[in-house]
């Protein structure tokens, strides 16, 4: 089979995808996530190898094998999973940094390898990863996987489609978007902890800004800790229209809320997935300035020592909430310590969603009928679901009947909060058609505009052409109308 060779597509914006939202980015460019904090966070390159005995599930070549590269360690766990049920099929798991998974994913499949046979990618992948055509195409038999459409949730069926609607991956996880917050810091200056009240907090630009401002008037509080916590709701339209750059209203009126919380000190300046950000979720954090928020030689924000150092005798603050896609109860779970039972979760100004492995079949393996066992198993079958709802104690599944299932479910972490409930509608609410193959490249450039406007290194509208500039650049193929 000859693969297309959708090489520079590809390239652009294969770095950091764990994270991405629709069409959102971090305005601080802060991209040192925790790689021990968050399950999905991927490892440096591993391997995982068991042996096994008997034959009853071999593949279509015979030697019980199955490979998989991946973007996040959970497969791995799925596969060691997966191998206690089935000891006849010996699996090799390979985590591969997300700045390295496309090249390697392209390198071996247009060389012609038939390893790996189980192959990821994320939203924002998948459209150049359909058109290379590394994904095996799942609605053909024996795979039929139409028949299993109304047992996962809409949009995460519809990730998984290439551009003429036939499934080529699906994703075990919802990964709709919400604020995390501290009920008790809420119920101190807003006098509700209630999610529906509080999400009222939330419900648009304008009203955050003046929630922000009475957080900050309360006492030693701030509503977050870096102006990255609304980057998963910063716009709710695509990119790019009919080959054409479209730069909606909403965008233009989430930079203008990020400078002004950067300009009006209404956040801790604690850069999204450094030290400070997450010592915030278990009590107070060192109060940093604008100028010192990315750390120098006296203060390094990614080093947790020589941050506590640093900071001995600072004014300290409290952050009230974190904006983070469903799958920030495992970053929060690792890391709220005392505060454990006093947060809470509610909506944002939009709907939105980031990230979510999707898993398929290569196109070249020669071990497809295992492959796709491996595929089932880790999303349709919902003894698997259950055992991952304990097993990560709280990723929201995709599986409807195990969301259902699992509906009244309480957390502790949340004071109890029905968390599958809440994502199950959340999740309804997402519109997969906002996004596009170029979200990432362009969410970056759009995020260095507000940078430089909020620092101060720019006006708004010489930020805005040096962002039309760097569009054209990287995509010279599409239309830029500058306003």
């Amino acid at each position: 089979m000859k693969l297309k060779k959708v090489v520079s597509a590809l390239l652009v914006g294969t770095m950091l995808l764990s994270c991405v939202a629709c069409g959102n980015n971090s305005s601080n460019n802060a991209d040192k996530k925790d790689e021990n904090n968050d399950s999905k966070t991927p490892s440096t390159e591993s391997a995982d190898n068991n042996e096994g005995d008997g034959d009853d599930s071999a593949d279509a070549t015979g030697d019980g094998k199955l490979v998989i590269w991946t973007l996040a360690e959970d497969l791995g766990q799925f596969a060691d999973h997966y191998m206690e049920s089935h000891p006849d099929v010996e699996i090799e798991t390979r985590v591969i940094q997300p700045a390295d998974y496309v090249t390697t994913i392209q390198t071996a499949l247009n060389g012609g390898a038939t390893e790996p046979d189980v192959i990821v990618g994320e939203p924002q992948m998948l459209e150049d990863m359909f058109d290379a055509g590394y994904f095996e195409d799942l609605d053909q038999a024996p795979y039929n996987a139409q028949d299993y459409a109304d047992q996962i949730v809409d949009y995460v069926w519809e990730v998984g489609q290439d551009a003429d609607g036939h499934q080529r991956a699906i994703s075990y996880q919802i990964t709709p978007a919400g604020f995390y917050y501290r009920r008790d810091i809420a119920e101190t200056v807003f006098g509700t902890s209630d999610p529906e009240e509080v999400g009222k907090l939330f419900k648009d630009y304008a009203t955050i800004l003046d929630t922000a401002q009475k957080v900050k008037a309360a006492g030693p509080y701030r509503l977050f800790a870096s102006d990255s916590e609304l980057g998963f709701f910063s716009g709710q339209a695509p990119w790019v229209v009919d080959n054409t750059l479209n730069v909606d209203q909403v965008r233009y009126d989430y930079m203008d809320l990020v400078v002004e919380l950067y300009q009006q000190d209404l956040t801790a300046y604690a850069a999204q997935w450094a030290t400070p950000w997450y010592q915030a979720m278990s009590g107070p954090v060192p109060l940093l300035t604008a100028e010192t928020q990315w750390g120098n030689d006296d203060l390094n924000v990614w080093d947790a020592t020589q941050f506590a150092s640093a900071t001995e005798g600072m004014d300290t603050v409290e952050v009230m909430a974190y904006g983070l896609p469903a799958w920030g109860v495992l970053t929060l779970r690792d890391n709220v310590g005392d505060t454990s039972g006093k947060w809470g979760v509610c909506s944002g100004p939009a709907p939105g969603f980031s990230g979510g492995t999707y898993i398929g079949i290569s196109s070249l393996s020669e071990r497809k009928d295992t492959a796709w066992d491996f595929v089932k198993f880790c999303t349709l079958d919902e003894e698997t679901a259950d055992w991952w709802i304990v097993q990560s104690e709280g990723d929201t599944v995709s599986l409807k009947s195990a969301l259902e299932k699992h509906a009244d479910d309480g957390n502790e972490t949340y004071g109890g909060q029905k968390l599958y409930e809440f994502w199950m509608n959340a999740a309804e609410d997402i519109d997969y058609s906002i996004v596009t193959r170029y979200d990432k490249a362009i969410g970056d450039a759009w995020g260095n505009a507000i940078s430089s406007v909020k620092n101060g290194e720019k006006t708004k509208e010489d930020a805005i052409n040096a962002f039309y500039d760097e569009v054209a650049s990287v995509y010279p193929e599409l239309t830029i109308n500058r306003e």
